[in-house]
């Protein structure tokens, strides 16, 4: 069985995005660790930041205040979908959502003072050739952060779903494990040498979040906004209750009087242009 991901994979092809569900999917983690990033580009007033595979504005919306009204921020990404949700979130002036493709920014030579990716790069085909264009997107001795999530059984309320579906979907295993391709801090660190980078800076960051049941944790991936749930979907219902059931009973060790505690490992790289 194969799954037809849209674009960008996040957004099924031809529906809207469901951004309160992408929201509990993706972005209660997610913003977690967008400060961290925009401390590691080193975003300040006045600043113009690129922020490549935008997605629904996760990044964008806290880099606005940073940047002030004097700044600016480009979210740019594959999906338009992805683009229209980011837009009816953010209406300020400040930002500007355009289509493009990471890998092939539609930018001249050091246009910004900062470059930042939040939980994109490792969905890239060529993660390499994306940050060749964000050095290039640079400017002189300003900093690109990108932020991307560690190993399956440090993030497990993405890992253990991935694992339990590439069973049922074993020619989609490589696919749903793509969030987790890029957590190697030896590597993030030849990617960034490889594209000129200096005074290159990878760290661990560790966050606890909490989900007041599984039934609240389950709820968006039903609704199929997300890579993975995306996959969930395309099974017969009789998999997806087993798949539920299974996530269930292994997600159990986090659970406490009926809520879910977990914790989630994140990779921030950053490198100097």
């Amino acid at each position: 069985m194969s799954v037809n991901f849209g674009s960008g994979l996040h957004a099924a092809p031809g529906r809207a995005v469901d951004t309160l569900a992408y929201a509990q999917y993706i972005g209660r983690w997610s913003r977690l660790f967008v400060p961290a990033m925009l401390a590691a580009a080193e975003v300040a007033g006045g600043d113009r930041v690129l922020d490549v595979a935008a997605g629904s504005g996760e990044a964008a919306a806290m880099a606005l205040p940073a940047v002030e009204r004097t700044g600016g921020v480009v979210g740019a990404d594959i999906s338009w979908a992805m683009l229209h949700a980011a837009r009816a979130r953010l209406s300020s002036a400040s930002f500007r959502p355009v289509v493009m493709d990471g890998q092939a920014l539609a930018f001249r030579d050091a246009s910004f003072d900062a470059v930042v990716c939040q939980l994109g790069l490792q969905f890239f085909p060529d993660p390499a050739r994306g940050v060749m264009e964000f050095r290039r997107a640079l400017r002189p001795r300003r900093w690109a952060a990108v932020c991307v999530i560690s190993t399956p059984e440090r993030a497990p309320m993405w890992g253990v779903l991935a694992d339990v579906l590439s069973r049922y979907l074993p020619d989609q295993r490589e696919a749903l494990h793509l969030g987790f391709a890029l957590a190697d801090t030896a590597r993030l660190e030849r990617l960034f040498g490889a594209a000129g980078f200096r005074d290159i800076r990878v760290q661990r960051e560790v966050r606890q979040g909490t989900v007041e049941s599984f039934d609240e944790y389950w709820r968006p991936i039903e609704a199929g906004t997300g890579q993975i749930p995306q996959a969930y979907l395309a099974l017969p219902e009789s998999s997806r209750r087993a798949v539920r059931e299974e996530v269930h009973a292994r997600l159990s060790e986090f659970e406490v009087d009926g809520r879910l505690f977990m914790s989630v490992e994140m990779l921030i790289a950053a490198g100097q242009a």
